[in-house]
């Protein structure tokens, strides 16, 4: 069977240059060439292009490309390698997310309560230090409108009090989970206007929801790649 790079895109709905630079990148074995010039395709070609693109949504494109090309290099032990990696990478992400869950939990307590936070107010540099992240971390909260500390007369140094340095630790929690902006602004939104932990609650609920979608994406992924092993297409 020889394909051409149309034949081949059309099979895995990508554009006949994608075919190319996956070509390029050691995802696909080299395709022959006719006596013309022109690249010529088989069953291998469409069983690497399916198997990267089943494995991509799951594991990464890094990660696809890298087990695609420990496949095509025959070593296969360096592929199961990077497998097991990405599962226990996700694994660690789901503890993390439990262990985030429950810190979440007692700080978002302080809002129910509804007492007075107590402590030092504090400086970007010395918020900045307790919290182990950059200043620059800080400021571009504060430029999304998730922090904002008030301004030291004469000196306009940032001056967070208690209430934002228990935001801030909240901020921190949630980026460490890989929640982008828009997901932590309504949690915000929630606890100090009313202490609802409603957007809590739901954000956390969405983390473990994709959690779940990746390992699904991995376990399709996955049982391509065990066909691509076990059954080689034959050229």
């Amino acid at each position: 069977m020889g394909l051409r790079p149309v034949d081949l895109a059309r099979r895995a709905g990508v554009s006949t240059q994608l075919v190319r630079n996956y070509e390029a990148a050691g995802i696909l074995p080299p395709a022959p060439r006719s006596d013309t010039g022109y690249r010529q395709y088989g069953p291998e070609h469409v069983s690497a292009l399916l198997t990267y693109r089943a494995l991509a949504p799951g594991f990464g494109a890094e990660t696809a490309t890298a087990i695609m090309r420990a496949v095509l290099d025959g070593d296969e032990a360096l592929a199961y390698r990077l497998v097991d990696a990405a599962h226990a990478a996700l694994h660690e992400q789901r503890l993390a997310t439990d262990a985030a869950s429950e810190a979440l939990a007692a700080l978002a307590a302080e809002y129910v309560d509804e007492q007075p936070v107590n402590g030092p107010s504090l400086l970007v540099g010395e918020l900045a230090h307790r919290l182990c992240i950059r200043t620059s971390a800080l400021r571009v909260w504060e430029a999304a409108g998730l922090l904002a500390p008030t301004r030291e007369p004469g000196t306009k140094y940032r001056r967070y009090g208690p209430e934002e340095v228990r935001d801030a630790r909240i901020i921190h929690m949630l980026r460490q989970g890989r929640y982008y902006f828009e997901q932590i602004k309504p949690v915000l939104d929630g606890l100090r206007r009313t202490g609802s932990t409603d957007a809590l609650r739901t954000a956390i609920a969405e983390r473990r929801a994709a959690h779940d979608r990746q390992t699904k994406a991995m376990l399709h992924g996955a049982a391509l790649l065990y066909e691509l092993l076990e059954h080689p297409p034959t050229i």
